[in-house]
């Protein structure tokens, strides 16, 4: 009974087929056809004697073990043109058959190490059309010796895993176009032998690095396999580094430069050989001497000009090449830190700019203060740190009574955020190189450094903390004796100063509210005036028309045209209008009422002081100031 059911089970599994998809069973190898069937997922029930799996243009989004457990015989999966974001580690694991992948226009944005791993003798790869910005170095690793066509084009690559690109030695076509590589390193493609076809167009590439491979001509007798190299749409900088690789007559190619001016635009092989120059170096500034405190972060600069861009190396006082470090570091663009510097440290610096068409050099000189270390052994090991320093001097200034002969240090006009350094001329038989100043405050204990010229004998401190305690102390630093002795260090004197406590926010609003009040009465006035001014005249106005007296025509005469002069006519006196009384209202000069304007003037002052009064009591409550002096210097 085992054979027949051994052989129905075989063949109800044969048959199997996952219901939206189509399986066709030829020449002994079964197809199974999921395209275009709307599918979120690898259906579970594939059969696993499948060779050839199609599951293009659906909406599959992940891809796991599960999916492909077993499928050891598959040998082309087809998973174009869904929405794969990420592929599980090891999620080929069993497909050791595999000879075709195609994720092609897709989102996976990064490849791991383990994306990939399993099938090992797979042969064709295409991942265009992605997201990609980064694959790991080794997510090739598996198929090194079998793969013979990559495909990475239209993604967002910048650095491709070149170290596993270079070692397959049955590459044919490799297609990194239309991606954002801006440099190849020099021998990429050097262990290429069978590599036909080299796509590199459209990316950021200014230069190419001399390669064996771009020798290749296109006669199939010159080389075993003839190299079909495209890399136009490139901004490519057409200068003595190209030079190589115009020397390669490829007369049918479009490839333009971008730059320098004087090329740009122009037809990659039609510039004559002569146009492709460089410049050589050409140092533009550079530090040429910098005087830093031991224990303190040095940095030199340099900076080059050149075309190419020049290549910048230092060299140490010790003629050695100066490389990064955990006290050093050399940055590309020519500057050298030195992160804290020591008395081994100061000497001369070379600045080295290299490019292929020569090289520039300029010397810096570094210069180390030594810190004085003196009159406190009381720290690990006998010697101070850098907080010790002032009150070293301090206790020395103040103990040992040695400074009587010196010139004092005086801090004057000391606001609340600035203070005013002075001392003497000093012992002149005693040669000074410059001054230091050190102080710290009861807020912060950091010690600050400043250095002073030998000539000056004042300096302004700014930015201290207002209402704090300082300490400062002024050393005078003389050069040394020889090259190899240190910077001799000598106490001229401590002070110790306060700073002013912080202006407090009321008095400024006692400005300001004395001024705006001010303002409102001068404008009141000036309102008043104007209006009891107008009133008058309006007034007057009225009572002259009222009362008007007539006119005396006895000293009048007419024009005529050359008659005698008509006899005036008289007319008996009259008595004159008894005067109108003036309203008490509009009197101005009686005493015994209050007249408009005194009532104008009187409701602004009574309105000005209810504000006044107002604001002085709102700014000056938290305070503690009273109102009625403030009120008094207004009146």
């Amino acid at each position: 009974m085992a054979p027949p059911l051994l052989l129905l089970l075989l063949a109800s599994g044969a048959a199997a087929c996952p219901l939206p998809c189509v399986c066709q069973n030829l020449s002994e190898s079964l197809s199974t056809l999921c395209a275009h069937r709307g599918l979120l997922f690898v259906p579970p029930n594939v059969d696993r004697r499948t060779v050839e799996l199609r599951l293009a243009d659906n909406f599959i989004q992940a891809l796991g073990p599960p999916d492909f457990r077993n499928m050891t015989g598959l040998v082309d999966l087809t998973l174009s043109r869904n929405a794969i974001t990420r592929i599980g580690a090891r999620a080929f694991g069993d497909l050791e058959s595999l000879r075709s992948l195609h994720l092609d226009g897709n989102r996976l944005v990064e490849l791991g190490t383990g994306s990939l791993r399993g099938p090992v003798n797979l042969q064709h790869l295409i991942l265009s059309g992605n997201q990609l910005g980064r694959i790991a170095p080794g997510a090739f690793d598996d198929f090194l010796d079998s793969l013979e066509d990559l495909d990475l084009s239209y993604n967002n690559l910048r650095q491709v895993p070149w170290a596993g690109i270079g070692a397959m030695p049955a590459l044919h076509t490799l297609n990194l176009d239309h991606n954002l590589i801006d440099a190849l390193p020099p021998g990429a493609f050097a262990q290429l032998s069978q590599l036909s076809r080299l796509d590199l167009t459209s990316n950021r590439l200014a230069t190419l690095a001399p390669d064996p491979l771009f020798s290749r001509g296109r006669d199939a007798e010159a080389s075993p396999a003839p190299l079909v190299l495209s890399f136009s749409g490139n901004p490519l900088h057409c200068n003595c580094e190209l030079l190589w690789l115009r020397r390669l007559a490829r007369p049918d190619d479009l490839e333009t430069c971008a730059s320098p001016p004087g090329l740009a635009g122009r037809y990659f092989w039609a510039v004559p050989e002569g146009e492709f120059s460089c410049e050589p170096p050409l140092i533009a500034r550079h530090t040429q001497r910098l005087w830093v405190l031991e224990g303190q972060r040095a940095m030199l600069r340099c900076r080059a000009l050149g075309d190419p861009a020049p290549t910048m190396h230092w060299v140490g006082p010790d003629d050695r090449l100066v490389g990064n470090s955990s006290r050093a570091r050399a940055f590309p663009n020519g500057t050298l830190e030195i992160g804290v510097t020591g008395a081994g440290d100061a000497g001369g610096y070379t600045c080295i700019a290299t490019n292929p068409a020569g090289e520039a050099t300029a010397r810096v000189e570094l210069r180390v203060l030594a810190l004085p270390h003196g009159g406190n052994t009381s720290a690990e090991g006998g010697h101070p740190g850098p907080s010790d320093i002032a009150a070293s001097a301090r206790t020395a200034a103040e103990g040992e009574g040695t400074l009587e002969s010196e010139p004092a240090v005086q801090v004057t006009e000391v606001t609340a955020t600035s203070g005013l350094v002075s001392w003497g001329p000093g012992r002149p038989a005693d040669p000074v190189w410059m001054f230091q100043i050190q102080y710290n405050s009861s807020e912060d204990e950091t010690l600050i450094y400043r250095i002073v010229p030998a000539s000056s004998h004042h300096f302004l401190l700014k930015h201290l903390v207002p209402g704090a305690d300082y300490d400062l102390c002024l050393l005078a630093l003389s050069p040394a004796a020889g090259p190899s002795d240190l910077t001799a260090t000598r106490l001229l004197g401590c002070a110790h100063f306060s700073t002013l406590p912080a202006t407090p926010l009321c008095h400024a609003l006692q400005a300001h509210v004395l001024g705006g009040t001010l303002t409102v009465a001068v404008g009141g006035v000036l309102v008043a005036a104007l209006l009891v001014f107008t009133v008058a005249l309006l007034v007057r106005g009225r009572g002259a028309g009222n009362g008007r007296l007539p006119l005396k025509l006895s000293h009048v005469q007419s024009q005529t045209n050359g008659g005698p002069s008509p006899t005036p006519k008289t007319h008996p006196p009259r008595s004159p209008p008894p005067r109108p009384q003036r309203s008490c209202s509009l009197d101005l000069g009686d005493a015994g009422c209050y007249g408009y304007a005194r009532r104008l003037g009187g409701a602004w002052a009574r309105r000005s002081h209810s504000v006044h009064g107002g604001l002085l009591g709102a700014g000056c409550r938290g305070v503690g100031g009273s109102t009625e002096r403030l009120e008094e210097s207004v009146v």
